[in-house]
């Protein structure tokens, strides 16, 4: 699912590293971003070895992996940011970023996820579960959407990493 009229430039957005360091998109310039709500003891967990392999196989092509742990849905991201970057070493050996926890949807919701699913964001409509996933490319725009069930290693997914891979930055 594409994004077409979308204006706000999510680039400038802050949001925090796991150590509480400022970050925004900008840094990333020029790389394909794959944006992910994560979270440690849900159905989905299973999608960092997915997104790892991803990860590890693109990186050199410009791909990053956010991961934004998220306690949203059922209370499955309920550890400090220290636990869960433990878990994500120790269980699935995460290389790509792990940010700051997150809210994803609600009152609470980052900035960065209003952009991309408010009323007027990219893709709007609430983030259904953990492990959603959106596609920004080279040039910091919003290209994509999946779903919490659309695995890493789905036709779609990686059709739509590789050919944001493919293309030069604008």
């Amino acid at each position: 699912m594409a994004s077409t009229a979308f204006a706000a430039d999510l680039t400038s957005i802050p949001f925090k590293d796991a150590k509480g360091k400022d970050h925004t998109l900008k840094e990333y310039a020029g790389k394909v971003v794959l944006i992910v709500n994560v979270a440690s003891k849900c159905g989905n967990t299973p999608q960092y070895e997915g997104l790892e392999a991803m990860y590890k196989k693109h990186k050199d092509d410009g791909l990053v992996i956010l991961g934004f742990p998220c306690n949203d849905f059922g209370g499955q991201e309920p550890g400090t940011i220290e636990e869960i970057q433990q878990f994500c070493t120790g269980e699935y050996d995460v290389t790509f970023p792990i940010m700051n926890k997150i809210s994803v949807k609600g009152e609470e919701q980052h900035p960065l996820y209003k952009a991309l699913t408010g009323e007027k964001g990219a893709f709007p409509g609430d983030v259904a579960w953990n492990f959603g996933k959106f596609l920004i490319s080279r040039d910091g725009k919003p290209i994509a959407r999946f779903e919490p069930k659309q695995v890493p290693e789905s036709p779609a997914v990686t059709e739509a990493v590789e050919k944001a891979l493919a293309e030069k930055k604008s």
